[in-house]
């Protein structure tokens, strides 16, 4: 027989489960964000400061040096902030379906029991 308790109780835990996933969802994409907003406003400064300083240049050779040595920066600074954001994205993965683990478990559980 249907018992409305244990629909009331699963519907429950399911939506307190959906809401804790949503938290932590939240709470990656706004760090995410903020990363992203920061590394742009650096990179942003860090190549209006190159301009600023390509443009007192006074030789060809100077001002290749100069550029070298800024691209080099910024392809390391890149790279290094693409790592970053990549570990977020996988945090976020892992920190998202973490309240299912418990459930997903269980429910593996008893399909095992109840086919075995």
């Amino acid at each position: 027989m249907f018992n409305f308790e244990d629909a009331n109780k699963k519907s429950k835990e399911t939506l307190d489960t959906m809401l804790k996933s949503y938290s932590a969802l939240t709470k990656a994409f706004q760090a995410i964000a903020t990363e992203a907003a920061d590394y742009s406003k650096k990179a942003f400064e860090d190549s209006v400061a190159h301009i600023e300083k390509i443009s007192t240049v006074k030789s060809v050779e100077a001002a290749f040096e100069l550029q070298t040595k800024y691209v080099k920066s910024a392809y390391g600074g890149y790279i290094a902030e693409a790592t970053k954001l990549g570990e977020m994205y996988a945090d976020l993965a892992k920190d998202v379906y973490k309240p299912y683990e418990a459930p997903v478990a269980k429910a593996t559980a008893a399909v095992r029991s109840a086919a075995a």
